[in-house]
């Protein structure tokens, strides 16, 4: 994805999980939304022709978060850092980070876990899901919190998530469920399961 391209937006000022399942059906780009962080959050409206960084960065403007970019089609959302920002090293900041960089590889697991099946590859549905991720990467347990509409890809998530591992810790810090948001691309470019093709996401 062309991530200067010019895009039509308009997006009503809304709730903010609400808002961006709006963006990322205009722009093509996967969101790892934690559900508890955009609880009670809102967006601005945004209306015109925008670079689709520009378009997230204007949505997101008086919610309190910013996007996190795990690749040029893919962010999840954080809370920026404090103006006076904590000393190098703080429990504060370094669980910051570690929850942010986490969210990134909790986000390619699952990808790497639903590309594996021609069912499951993410693009053509809309699904709302929660996770329940062990301390040793590997998820515990998964709800689906909205159907996809199909008994048979629901059941496939399901088992997909199940054999999902998270190639590294999960911190102390992390908050849990985490929340993901798998919706239909609209935009005729679906995400690339080139880099996994093949793979068991075992």
């Amino acid at each position: 994805m062309d991530s200067q391209a010019l895009l039509a937006l308009d997006i009503p000022a809304q709730d903010l999980l609400q808002a961006l399942e709006l963006f990322s059906r205009a722009t093509g780009m996967a969101v790892l939304v934690d559900r508890d962080l955009s609880r009670g959050r809102r967006s601005v409206s945004v209306k015109g022709r925008y670079s689709a960084r520009e378009g997230l960065q204007r949505l997101l403007a008086g919610s309190g978060l910013m996007a996190r970019y795990a690749r040029g089609d893919a962010f999840t959302l954080q809370v920026p850092p404090a103006t006076q920002a904590p000393p190098q090293g703080s429990d504060g900041a370094r669980a910051a980070r570690l929850n942010s960089s986490y969210a990134s590889a909790v986000q390619q697991a699952v990808e790497r876990s639903l590309c594996a099946s021609a069912l499951t590859r993410p693009g053509a549905f809309r699904a709302l899901l929660q996770l329940w991720i062990g301390a040793d990467g590997a998820v515990q347990h998964s709800r689906l919190v909205s159907s996809t509409g199909d008994l048979q890809r629901d059941e496939a998530l399901v088992q997909r998530l199940a054999h999902t591992r998270v190639g590294r810790q999960a911190p102390s810090s992390l908050r849990q469920p985490l929340t993901l948001l798998l919706i239909p691309d609209t935009t005729g470019t679906r995400m690339d399961c080139k880099d996994w093709e093949g793979a068991s996401g075992v």
